[in-house]
């Protein structure tokens, strides 16, 4: 019995394309389509899995429908000669009517109902072209990010001199912000030495009321003392006068 022909439509059909540079995560996008009236379980695999991160790897699709896998390629070390012999294949199988365990499926599947694509891996470095461009999608994220929509590369050359003077506006407000605090700053140091200084005077008043108030009461004892003299010699005098008068008479 020969082999079953690949029901599933591969997008893209032979080739996975991954471009540089390859120093963080390439991902590919690969697209399988079921154009019959069955079920299809599916599985990914690859000759280098430690290279590849594969979701989903496996699964059911219905009738009509298409998942799309997303294939990312790892960081590594490219070499320009070295030609890529990464290879990957996709295995499907007419799904039976109440399929429960997926493992069991694939390890009793007969040779002869299995059906399988195979893709190379080809590695691409980005041209000179593709450079300016994605510096140019990246200048003009924000200006996309808020707009929320797609902006073609002419609305994208024309976005670049918006941000610059969007990151003009922004250096005149911090400038003005700053301008402010020192002002504030300045304001409140002149309150403070203000402040500083009151507490000074408050200081020398309450010294110099405490003075007076010593000094006013060494005067009332000074006072005190040097009139009782003169009251005793009066009173001496009334005594001497009174008994005088008696003998007298």
């Amino acid at each position: 019995m020969s082999k079953l022909e690949q029901v599933l439509i591969l997008d893209p059909p032979s080739d996975l394309r991954f471009k540089g540079p390859f120093t963080v995560v390439v991902t590919t996008n690969l697209k399988l389509k079921n154009p019959s009236d069955r079920r299809v379980c599916f599985k990914v695999k690859t000759t280098a899995p430690r290279r590849y991160c594969v979701r989903p790897n496996s699964g059911v699709i219905d009738p009509g429908a298409t998942v799309t896998i997303s294939v990312m390629l790892q960081p590594f070390d490219y070499d320009p000669n070295e030609k890529s012999k990464h290879k990957f294949m996709v295995q499907s199988i007419f799904a039976p009517p109440h399929v429960t365990d997926m493992d069991s499926l694939w390890k009793d599947a007969k040779p002869d109902d299995l059906m399988d694509s195979k893709l190379r891996c080809v590695f691409e470095l980005p041209s000179e072209n593709d450079k300016a461009n994605d510096v140019e999608a990246i200048k003009a994220a924000p200006v996309m990010n808020s707009a929320k929509a797609d902006v073609p590369s002419a609305a994208m050359a024309a976005a670049k001199p918006v941000s610059a003077s969007l990151d003009d506006t922004e250096m005149k407000k911090v400038l003005e912000e700053c301008k402010r605090l020192q002002a504030e700053k300045g304001k409140l140091a002149e309150e403070n030495r203000q402040l500083k200084d009151e507490g000074v005077r408050m200081r020398k008043a309450v010294r110099s009321d405490h003075m007076t108030s010593n000094s006013t009461t060494l005067l009332g004892r000074e006072t005190t003392a040097a009139s009782l003299p003169s009251l005793l010699v009066v009173i001496a005098a009334i005594f001497i006068g009174f008994f005088l008068g008696k003998f007298i008479l």
